[in-house]
């Protein structure tokens, strides 16, 4: 019960990693707010990309909570594509779901993080560390994210707010398998060696969520502005 009375809101919530962590922060007692692009169930309807829709999300979250302990971007979009094919909406896309977005999540919780004297643990990717093929969009605002979460890291320390980002590989999600839909259908599948872990296969996404709940714990207290790789042993 590591999260007994704390308040989490969650991003990317309805499926994949999001979901995994909500269920993990409810069985440690945590009072949780899910958002995702589409409202079911007790999941809140919001679009990270648009100021205005994570503004009356987040605080509605508050409302709902009463507090904002911990903000977890999840979020996040992928698809293939060879760079000489890829179109200038389909980058923005990238950047503006994987990096914007939480930038302005992160935004918007921020007063009350500082109240609570709360922290961040942002979904970043193994993929912001080391290039990947046809996923040029991708690593760039993967990239860009791990350096956003880094630098809030050092600027929000004062406050109390601890910043932190986890860094998985493949994990068996929705999104992996919508974006493995988008490969090239002529792509040179040996460029892709270098992202074999160790231990092969995909992670289930309660490995990732175990990686986040360890970041926003008590445990971590001392830890800010790093990136937890957890890839089954792709870099080493």
């Amino acid at each position: 019960m590591r999260f007994e009375n704390r308040t989490v809101l969650i991003t990317g919530a309805a499926s994949g990693i999001g979901a995994a962590t909500v269920e993990l922060f409810r069985s440690e007692g945590a009072r949780v707010v899910g958002l995702d692009i589409v409202e079911r169930d007790d999941v809140l309807a919001c679009d990270v990309t648009d100021a205005e829709s994570v503004r009356q999300a987040v605080a509605k979250s508050a409302d709902a909570l009463g507090s904002i302990d911990v903000c977890v971007n999840v979020a996040g979009i992928n698809a293939f594509s060879k760079f000489p094919d890829l179109t200038l909406d389909l980058f923005n896309r990238h950047l503006a779901v994987n990096l914007t977005g939480p930038m302005l999540v992160t935004q918007a919780a921020l007063p009350h993080l500082k109240s609570s004297r709360g922290n961040v643990v942002t979904v970043a990717s193994i993929s912001g560390l080391q290039g990947q093929p046809y996923n040029a969009a991708y690593c760039a605002s993967k990239g860009g994210l791990l350096l956003l979460m880094k630098s809030l890291a050092i600027e929000l320390a004062a406050d109390g707010v601890r910043v932190n980002c986890v860094c998985p590989g493949g994990v068996d999600t929705p999104l992996s398998a919508g974006a493995a839909a988008t490969l090239p259908p002529d792509a040179d599948l040996g460029l892709f060696s270098r992202m074999n872990g160790v231990f092969p296969g995909f992670m289930p996404p309660a490995h990732v969520a175990e990686a986040i709940a360890y970041l926003a714990s008590d445990s971590a207290a001392s830890v800010t502005g790093t990136a937890l790789v957890i890839d089954r042993g792709t870099l080493w």
